[in-house]
C-alpha cells in the first residue's frame, strides 16, 4: 500500500473519533398532562376564566429534554394528591421556553413563547409562575421543587398567603417546625461575619438546619472536585438564612443574614446567590444537580453573563463545547 494511502487509512479513524461528540446523559422525557388547560394563550382571558371558577392561573415554562421538567411531570404530577389539589385550585397553562406560538400578554402585545419567557426573566426550566386575579405574578418557582415543597407552594398560593407573609416563613413553619442543631460548615465556604464588598465575584450559600436538601447539595454538587476547583475563582460564604449574622452587602449596607435573605426574597433553601461588581448575577433557588451548579459558577467567573443574558443559551453552548472536547455531560448527576 502506498505510504500516503496508508497514512490516510491510519489517520481517518482518529479524525472521525475526534469529530464525534461525547454523549449527553440525563436527558428528560415527559409528556404534558392532558388535564392542563387547552389555552388560546390570551393570558388576560386565562386569568379571568380561572378567577371566574375560583381558581388562579399557573404558567409552566418547560423545554425539550429538560430533566427537571421530567421530574415535575413524572413525579410531582404523578401523585394523586398533588394533581387533585392543583386541578381544584389552578388552571395550568404550559409554555415552551423556546416556542414560537403567539401569546397575548397583559399589555396586549403579541409575543412568542420564547419572547414572553425572556420578558418574564425565565432563566430555568421548569419555571412555574402563579398569577393572581389581576394578572400579577405573586409567586414563582425558579426550578424544580420536590413533591412536598411543591405542595406547600401550591397551598401558599391557593390560600392567598402572599398577602400575609413571605413564602419562606410559610414554608419554614409548615416543613421545619423546630430548628435543631447547627449549620454544618463546608469548605471552601467561610462562616462568620460576611463582607460582600470588593472586587471579584462572590457566592453566598444560604441554608437552614434540619434541611435534607441542604445535605443533598453538600453530598452532591459541592462535594465534586471540579466544583471545589471552580469555587476558587470566587469568594465563598456560608450563612444560616434565619440568623442574625452580620452581613455587609455589596453596596456597603450593614444588615443581617435573615434581613438580607428577606431582601433577596429567597423562597427555597439551600440557595446559592452569586454576585459580581456589586450586583446579583444568578442564583440557584431550587433543586439543581452538579452540571447546572457548575455552569452557574462559570457563567459568573468567566464574565459570560456580560455578553450572554440568557443562561439557557449559555449552558447549551457550554455543554456543546464540553462534548466537543470529549467530555461526557450528565444533566442529572
Amino acid at each position: 500500500m502506498p505510504f500516503v494511502v496508508l497514512l490516510i487509512a491510519l489517520v481517518s479513524p482518529a479524525i472521525s473519533a475526534a469529530a464525534e461528540k461525547a454523549p449527553m446523559l440525563g436527558v428528560g422525557h415527559f409528556q404534558i398532562p392532558d388535564w392542563f388547560k387547552a389555552s388560546f394563550l390570551d393570558l388576560s382571558e386565562d386569568v379571568s376564566e380561572a378567577a371566574g371558577q375560583g381558581r388562579r392561573l399557573m404558567l409552566v415554562f418547560h423545554q425539550d429534554g429538560c430533566p427537571y421538567c421530567a421530574k415535575l411531570v413524572n413525579q410531582n404530577f404523578a401523585q394523586k394528591g398533588i394533581v387533585d389539589f392543583t386541578r381544584e385550585h389552578f388552571d395550568v397553562v404550559e409554555l415552551n421556553l423556546w416556542g414560537a406560538r403567539a401569546v397575548a400578554d397583559f399589555e396586549g402585545s403579541p409575543l412568542s413563547e420564547a419572547e414572553l419567557g425572556k420578558k418574564l426573566k425565565v432563566w430555568f426550566t421548569p419555571t412555574v409562575l402563579f398569577l393572581d386575579e389581576a394578572g400579577r405574578v405573586v409567586f414563582r418557582m425558579n426550578g424544580y421543587y420536590s413533591p412536598a415543597k411543591f405542595l406547600t407552594a401550591l397551598r401558599y398560593v391557593a390560600e392567598k398567603r402572599e398577602t400575609v407573609e413571605p413564602f419562606a416563613e410559610f414554608a419554614r413553619r409548615e416543613m421545619s417546625p423546630a430548628d435543631k442543631g447547627e449549620i454544618v460548615p463546608i469548605a471552601p465556604f467561610a462562616a462568620g461575619d460576611i463582607d460582600l464588598r470588593g472586587d471579584g465575584p462572590k457566592v453566598v450559600l444560604f441554608e437552614q438546619t434540619d434541611c435534607p436538601e441542604c445535605e443533598a447539595l453538600h453530598r452532591g454538587a459541592l462535594a465534586e472536585a471540579e466544583t471545589r476547583v471552580l469555587l476558587k475563582d470566587l469568594d465563598a460564604f456560608q450563612l444560616d438564612r434565619w440568623s442574625g449574622t452580620p452581613v455587609t452587602t455589596p453596596d456597603g449596607r450593614q444588615t443581617t443574614a435573615r434581613a438580607f435573605a428577606d431582601e433577596l426574597k429567597l423562597s427555597y433553601l439551600p440557595a446559592l446567590v452569586i454576585f459580581d461588581e456589586g450586583s446579583e448575577v444568578i442564583r440557584a433557588e431550587a433543586l439543581f444537580k452538579t452540571f447546572h451548579i457548575q455552569s452557574m459558577i462559570t457563567y459568573a467567573t468567566s464574565d459570560a453573563y456580560k455578553t450572554e443574558t440568557e443562561f439557557q443559551r449559555y449552558i447549551h453552548a457550554r455543554s456543546d463545547e464540553m462534548r466537543d472536547r470529549g467530555i461526557t455531560v450528565n444533566l442529572w448527576d
